[in-house]
């Protein structure tokens, strides 16, 4: 039986096809052993966070055992605020996550451009997602879209994350996933 890995990808258009190509670097790097999934979410371009929500739960629901969860950029911030979400009626466990590896993902609130109520972490986010399953950031110094000091707001809200820094990767990291599959394969 494989391992399942879902992947969101980010927001705006063409998302879903530029972040294909980090799913398929992913499914390269980790191999037969793992079956990654990268959905096409709803409304790419406004990822209304209710819509979004639901994909994922659905696609949850057909996945069996413990499941990585992959984002990209607004998808890993979608994936945050899931868990946050989920940690109010029902505990997060290593039964049902993997890990959570983030990638280039915004911090919401950290001006008044990167604003987005529904991506906000909850003042209790760290206590919300505590646990066992590896909490991942992945951001490159020369990402176009993300700015880098996004990645030492997660670290000083979420203490016990681990902080992979990266140079010339941009925000599309090269389309290489390779050191997030040697996470995901711990």
């Amino acid at each position: 039986m494989s391992k399942s890995v879902l992947f969101i990808h980010g927001a705006g258009a063409g998302a879903y096809a530029e972040d294909v190509l980090l799913a398929d670097s992913l499914q390269r790097a980790l191999g037969a052993d793992y079956e990654v999934q990268c959905p096409q979410m709803p409304d790419e371009e406004n990822s209304p966070y209710r819509l979004w929500k639901a994909e994922i739960d659905s696609r949850l629901a057909a996945m069996t055992g413990a499941v990585a969860l992959v984002g990209h950029s607004v998808g890993g911030s979608v994936l945050l605020k899931y868990l946050c979400d989920r940690e109010r009626t029902q505990p997060i466990s290593d039964r049902v996550v993997a890990g959570l590896f983030g990638i280039a993902v915004p911090y919401w609130g950290a001006s008044e451009f990167w604003s987005w109520d529904e991506g906000t972490l909850p003042a209790d986010a760290a206590a919300r997602l505590a646990g066992d399953w590896p909490l991942i950031f992945y951001q490159s110094r020369d990402d176009e879209v993300v700015p880098f000091a996004h990645l030492a707001m997660y670290a000083a809200k979420l203490p016990r994350a681990t902080i992979r820094e990266f140079d010339g990767r941009g925000h599309q990291f090269k389309n290489d996933l390779t050191e997030v599959a040697a996470d995901i394969k711990g």
